[in-house]
């Protein structure tokens, strides 16, 4: 892991660990809420008891993030030992610091409140403010700086080519939420990673199990002028992939979204598909079909008893995944006729 990619750890981990000795040589270990600010690790707290003791001497901190457990079976039918866990984590060495300038104490707040509280809610914090002068002069802020950074990935690079492969299709077969999402991370820490054949993709192009916030941006672009996206803001279409069941897409060679399709619904009754786009340049070439197979066979799809999805002009398309008119197909299996309704409300920023 390089030092953005740990710096990016730390930033968005809910909590990190602080561990440290008083100057008795006790060892002092505590969770702390951490920020990220002028090249630190900040945090707050009480100004009394161990943290304070701490002050001036070396510490780490530390966050972490599981990935994926991974049991014994995924690798042998009788033996526990491969039991593991795929995670990612990152330590800063340094020396706990006290912060003491008024502004710079707000400033540690100011990022605390927005990690913690991003819908705002609350007058901005300023050491000059009346609201939190007093407060910010009381509180105590300590800091341990950046002297040095380690990032460690756990991803099984330590599998052969194959043995990641049929990793892949295990997590993909047991389909736990964070699956998909471990699935993506292994292919990017290994690329010679042997491809399982429910990944197989058109030359040039790599399948994403699980699209992440980066991405959202890259698909509302492509199927924001689509037809049925017509009364939709953009950053609804955003919110829309980010809070979807499913959503799969494909990615070229310098790793941009250039396919993309989404899933919402409860996994076992029914499931809807929506914004199905691949872009220009790369149509009919077999990325759609693709896409598709991956987003039918997703975990959070393939078990539903009925997909539905609505189309103007791709019927044939979609008939050839074994989609067919809902009209016919359902008034065959149902005992009762039925009115489908709707709800309208204005889109929301």
């Amino acid at each position: 892991m390089d030092r953005a990619e740990a710096e990016a750890l730390l930033a968005r981990a809910h909590v990190v660990h602080l561990a440290s000795t008083t100057p008795d040589g006790e060892p002092v270990l505590r969770t702390v809420h951490g920020v990220l600010v002028r090249g630190g690790i900040a945090f707050h707290g009480a100004p009394a008891g161990e943290k304070m003791e701490a002050v001036g001497r070396p510490a780490v901190l530390m966050a972490e993030e599981i990935v994926a457990a991974i049991p014994s079976y995924f690798v042998d039918p009788e033996r526990a030992c491969p039991a593991t866990t795929l995670y990612r984590s990152a330590q800063v060495h340094g020396e706990i610091e006290r912060v003491d300038e008024p502004d710079h104490k707000a400033e540690v707040l100011a990022a605390l409140m927005e990690k913690l509280q991003p819908e705002g809610g609350y007058t901005p914090i300023d050491a000059r403010h009346p609201l939190y002068q007093k407060a910010v002069a009381g509180i105590l802020v300590l800091r341990v700086s950046i002297e040095r950074l380690d990032g460690k990935a756990k991803l099984a690079q330590q599998r052969t080519p194959v043995e990641r492969g049929r990793l892949l299709e295990k997590l993909w077969e047991r389909g736990l939420p964070g699956d998909p999402a471990a699935i993506d991370l292994v292919r990017a820490a290994s690329p010679d990673t042997v491809v399982p054949p429910f990944l197989a993709a058109p030359a040039g192009l790599t399948l994403a199990c699980a699209p992440g916030p980066r991405d959202a941006e890259a698909a509302a672009d492509m199927v924001l002028d689509a037809y049925w996206n017509h009364d939709m803001p953009r950053d609804a279409i955003v919110r829309a992939h980010l809070g979807s069941s499913a959503w799969v897409g494909a990615r070229d060679a310098a790793g941009r979204l250039v396919a993309t399709a989404r899933a919402a619904g409860d996994g076992a009754k029914r499931v809807w598909i929506y914004d199905v786009m691949v872009a220009p340049g790369l149509r009919g070439e077999g990325v759609g079909a693709a896409v598709m197979r991956l987003l039918l066979d997703h975990p959070a799809v393939r078990r539903a008893q009925r997909v539905y999805l609505a189309t103007r002009d791709a019927q044939p398309f979609y008939a050839r995944l074994g989609f067919g008119d809902r009209s016919e197909r359902e008034t065959r299996h149902k005992p009762y006729v039925s009115t489908e309704m709707v709800l309208l409300r204005p889109a929301s920023g």
